[in-house]
């Protein structure tokens, strides 16, 4: 397998998951927020502010279809699929494996989605992206991992059964 790449919201555990999937496959781990933010040399709510939702969206569409790995775990921003280039860059190097957690969940993980770089548009309710998100999620994904009632590390072993 070339690249495991994880789709999701916002605290559906992406990073967390991914660093320990890459360590128990010997894989690299990439969180392309921060390849984002060493890239623009700013943190993800300021190239919100300075460049507006487009804006950080062409950044974050360019950054993760420049991603070059092999062997690789890779957790880009839950707002990656709404980036054709990299979502189809992607698909081309790598399984994308979506960690599907219920919305009272992931409400309950996020304190303050702003402060967390989340992309949510004028008037739009973290709900409404929530809903919005996880038909991508669905359309993008190779493999869906349902995480609703699992711990972390039952999580862990569900996608290592998935990918063996």
């Amino acid at each position: 397998m070339k690249n495991i790449i994880f789709i999701g919201m916002p605290a559906a555990g992406k990073s967390t998951v991914g660093v320990i999937i890459a360590k128990r496959l010997g894989y690299r781990f990439i969180d392309t927020d921060i390849l984002i933010q060493e890239q623009e040399k700013k943190l993800l709510k300021e190239i919100i502010a300075e460049k507006g939702i487009e804006g950080f969206l062409e950044v974050e569409d360019r950054v993760n279809a420049e991603v070059e790995a092999e062997h690789s775990v890779i957790a880009p921003g839950g707002s990656v699929v709404y980036c054709e280039n990299a979502m189809k860059h992607y698909k081309e190097i790598g399984l994308i494996v979506y960690l599907q957690i219920s919305f009272d969940i992931i409400n309950r993980r996020i304190r303050n989605a702003k402060n967390r770089g989340v992309v949510l548009k004028e008037g739009q309710t973290f709900k409404d992206l929530y809903e919005e998100r996880a038909v991508l999620f669905e359309r993008y994904a190779d493999v869906i991992i349902c995480e609703d009632g699992l711990s972390l590390e039952e999580t862990v072993d569900k996608v290592m059964e998935v990918l063996q």
